[in-house]
């Protein structure tokens, strides 16, 4: 290579054939013009030829590295590449299956600025598969740490590397998938595609993996993420030629979902479902996530203080509380050794139980355990009343809550949405509707009479006059309670809603829930690490709401 054409590639990227096929190949040359270096780059560290590196990696060590290795994955060297990682059995894998799987015929990658360790970069590729071909390109990134044993900068292997999608133990597949496409429309006969309703992309493919074969498809070809688990569907990437659809009904609403897209799009970590209290009906189902996961009904995740709907009811079956009678809200109250403060630890003397829940005291709650005496109590009402670990069958994966029998700090903290509990918005927008209209129906996204399931049933509904209280206090709650700077801008005034921020072990701000309801509509949101429920999850409840 002359000068001429040698400076030409400083920085960027050229093609060359490996094997027969095309790939990006990353020059290697260093910033000052000078010296190349061989398809693994050279690791120049810290430390003197011999000596063991420590420490954090430096800044030349992340460049290197990670040049070294997007260099291989583009040339094809899936050995070359595993070995420039701290995992080279399934970098090695993945980086193969690239070529020889997912049928990735060309691929040039282009580095973005480093931040720290981690090193963005943009993929660039085309999937060819029998004669059929089509455009892939998306961006990743790669952290640079410290190799344990060795001391060498290596890349922190993780699936996200070869597409921030894949998650462990899931791979990249191109070919002709077993299950047809289907075409899903909406309760008004409006077809929802992943372009227009992008985060249905995971709802979507669950409901091709289960229904697909049922109305009469047949495949085309794809590149899909196979998943680690059978049961799991898979999750389209690239059509490259298209099957035929058959047609599948389903319980949304193509206007609410078109919101709940929207509101969901202004925070990163965000899921959104909204569902129809009269019938069960689910209206929206939307997500705003890097990992592609439908966290809205499969997330499991404390709810904080929105598990006070439960909880609330519970006391109030019980006789040891009304939501016009005065509950005690003290700054503190403990438990089992454990002490709960309310959040900027306020209290209140002499105010209604009403009142203590619109403000979401924690301590009002966490007092009555002793007048409970029986820590079965809440788990008990979470499943006879609000369906919650009934096994629901909503015509696509969904998780249905948990709330265990606990003891000690563990069952009190559950009565506030901490500890062991586990929902998702869809678990807490039933929970709303529930409490609503006095009774559990099961959510659905396709109706049961399309394939003959049996829809849980919970075994009760609220005791008498339990929903009137839980609604009038969510009222409060949304009019001037912690709800009432979100719920503002929702139209109407047969409104409620309820607050919820859920500390998460090791996160930096605690998850934002909320949820409420809007005449004949129930929503409920999570941000991960959005902080207060009123400031990131309540916009998105308002919104969807609204439409």
């Amino acid at each position: 290579m002359n000068g001429a054409a040698k400076g030409a590639i400083v920085g960027g990227v050229f093609l060359a054939m490996v094997g027969g096929t095309a790939y990006g190949v990353y020059s290697l040359v260093g910033d000052e013009g000078a010296g190349g270096g061989d398809a693994k780059g050279s690791m120049s560290g810290s430390a003197s030829a011999g000596e063991k590196a420590s420490g954090p990696v430096t800044e030349k060590e992340t460049a290197e590295t990670a040049r070294a290795f997007l260099a291989a994955w583009a040339a094809g060297d899936d050995q070359a590449a595993a070995a420039l990682t701290n995992n080279t059995q399934a970098a090695q894998s993945a980086v193969a299956g690239y070529k020889t799987a997912a049928y990735v015929s060309k691929a040039v990658i282009t580095p973005g600025t480093a931040d720290g360790a981690t090193v963005p970069f943009k993929v660039e590729a085309e999937v060819s598969y029998q004669g059929a071909a089509k455009p892939l390109v998306y961006d990743s990134r790669l952290t640079v740490v410290r190799g344990a044993t060795t001391g060498k900068p290596l890349v922190d292997w993780q699936p996200s590397v070869i597409h921030p999608q894949l998650q462990r133990d899931e791979r990249l597949r191109a070919g002709t998938p077993a299950s047809p496409p289907v075409k899903a429309v909406d309760r008004h006969g409006k077809e929802l595609t992943a372009e227009r309703y992008p985060s249905l992309g995971p709802v979507l493919d669950a409901l091709r993996k289960t229904y697909g074969e049922k109305t009469g498809g047949t495949p085309g070809v794809e590149l899909w993420i196979e998943p680690a688990t059978p049961d799991a569907p898979k999750r389209t990437l690239v059509t490259l030629v298209e099957g035929k659809p058959g047609q599948i009904e389903t319980a949304l609403d193509a206007d609410v979902q078109a919101a709940a897209e929207k509101a969901v799009a202004a925070h990163a970590e965000a899921s959104v479902v909204a569902v129809q209290p009269s019938t069960g009906d689910i209206l929206a189902v939307a997500n705003h996530r890097r990992d592609g996961f439908n966290a809205a009904m499969l997330g499991k995740r404390a709810p904080g203080s929105t598990m006070k709907i439960v909880t609330a009811a519970m006391l109030l079956e019980k006789g040891l509380v009304a939501a016009d009678r005065p509950a005690a809200c003290p700054a503190t109250a403990s438990w089992d050794g454990k002490v709960f403060r309310n959040q900027g630890g306020f209290s209140s003397q002499g105010q209604t139980f009403s009142n203590s829940f619109a403000r979401s005291c924690n301590t009002a709650f966490i007092s009555l355990i002793d007048d409970v005496k029986d820590n079965g109590a809440l788990p008990g009402v979470a499943r006879e009343a609000f369906g919650i670990g009934l096994d629901w069958k909503t015509g696509v994966p969904s998780q249905d809550g948990t709330v265990p029998v606990t003891s000690g700090p563990a069952a009190a903290a559950e009565y506030i949405g901490q500890g062991a509990v586990q929902m998702n918005p869809l678990n807490i927008a039933s929970i709303t509707a529930t409490a609503r209209t006095g009774v559990f129906r099961q959510p659905v996204l396709v109706k049961a009479s399309l394939d003959g399931r049996t829809l849980a049933t919970a075994s009760r509904r609220l005791a008498p006059g339990v929903s009137a209280q839980l609604v009038q206090m969510m009222r409060q709650t949304a009019t001037g309670g912690t709800a009432a700077g979100a719920m503002s801008s929702v139209h109407g005034s047969d409104k409620g809603a309820k607050t919820g921020s859920a500390e998460v072990d090791g996160a930096a701000a605690p998850d934002s829930w909320f949820t409420g309801f809007s005449g004949d509509v129930a929503a409920a949101a999570m941000v991960e690490g959005g902080g207060h429920g009123a400031d990131a999850a309540g916009p998105i409840v308002a919104q969807v709401l609204n439409s």
